[in-house]
């Protein structure tokens, strides 16, 4: 069974481990929602993801919308390889990734 943790890497920084797939992604979406529900700035390491779809890229972009629906922000660090391929042949690179 696959696995998927978040957890408070120090302030406003969580570190998410595991696959971010379509067998997790609605866990790790109530996880993530859960853990960003206080804070208005937040940064989530993925460098400890070590798999990630379609279904994930949808996870990220859904913990986004919801940070900017409470008037918070959300960066990104270290997003997997595939998980950024999937953004940029969906063209939604730019929404993940801070320039």
């Amino acid at each position: 069974m696959a696995r998927f943790a978040i957890e408070a890497a120090g302030p406003g920084r969580l570190a998410a481990s595991g696959e971010l797939t379509f067998e997790t992604a609605a866990q790790a979406l109530q996880q993530g929602t859960q853990r960003m529900k206080g804070g208005n700035a937040w940064v989530l390491d993925l460098a400890r993801v070590e798999s990630g779809d379609s279904a994930g890229v949808a996870v990220l972009l859904d913990w986004l919308a919801s940070a900017q629906a409470r008037g918070a922000s959300l960066r990104y660090e270290s997003i997997p390889a595939q998980m950024l391929a999937i953004a940029r042949i969906s063209d939604l690179e730019d929404l993940l990734v801070s320039r």
